[in-house]
């Protein structure tokens, strides 16, 4: 809703059409408007596979980091939704999956672990904005290099044999892209 108490422009917009463009235009109100379309379904899908709130509040930021880097790979095969609880179910499940490899250790009651008392989810949502901004100031080349390896999961050899680059020259390209990213993230206030 708008300040009249109207449905607000962005509301009225198809999912792929505000996908189509945020690409265009790289405005982050468009990817407000999916993000607060879905951020509730999101967390109620993560919080009906792991039973636990406080991992369903991690994963759904975790999966619409994951969507913001890789919306330019929505190719709108299916709706918009459908892709994107297919990225919130599979990764709940590869999360689940990783934890029940994890070994786990137990805190004794009565322990004083020092414990600094913070709000998480203001934390978080924080470091996703700062985060967001520090991938606007990356490069098409740079960010498409970081979904590749980190988001698509291609190794060094299958990235290299994709751009015609030697293994070290990608290595090296990701290693400056990370270094990049460190140094707009520590620098921002």
């Amino acid at each position: 809703m708008d300040k009249t108490g109207k449905p607000g422009v962005h509301q009225q917009v198809k999912d792929e059409q505000l996908v189509r463009q945020y690409i265009s235009t790289r405005r982050n109100e468009y990817f407000d408007t999916l993000y607060k379309r879905y951020v509730g379904k999101v967390y109620r899908r993560c919080l009906s596979l792991t039973k636990d709130p406080a991992k369903a509040e991690d994963y759904t930021h975790d999966i619409f980091l994951r969507v913001f880097i890789s919306l330019i790979h929505f190719k709108e095969q299916s709706a918009f939704s459908t892709w994107l609880y297919s990225i919130s179910y599979n990764y709940c499940m590869d999360q689940l999956r990783l934890n029940n490899r994890t070994a786990t250790v137990s805190i004794e009651d009565g322990a004083d672990y020092n414990i600094a008392d913070t709000d998480d989810y203001e934390v978080t949502e924080s470091q996703l904005q700062q985060l967001a901004h520090v991938m606007e100031a990356m490069s098409p080349d740079e960010v498409n290099f970081l979904r590749l390896k980190y988001v698509q999961g291609m190794d060094i050899r299958e990235i290299a044999q994709q751009f015609n680059l030697k293994d070290s020259a990608v290595k090296m390209r990701l290693k400056r892209t990370r270094d990049k990213i460190r140094k707009l993230y520590t620098d921002k206030p």
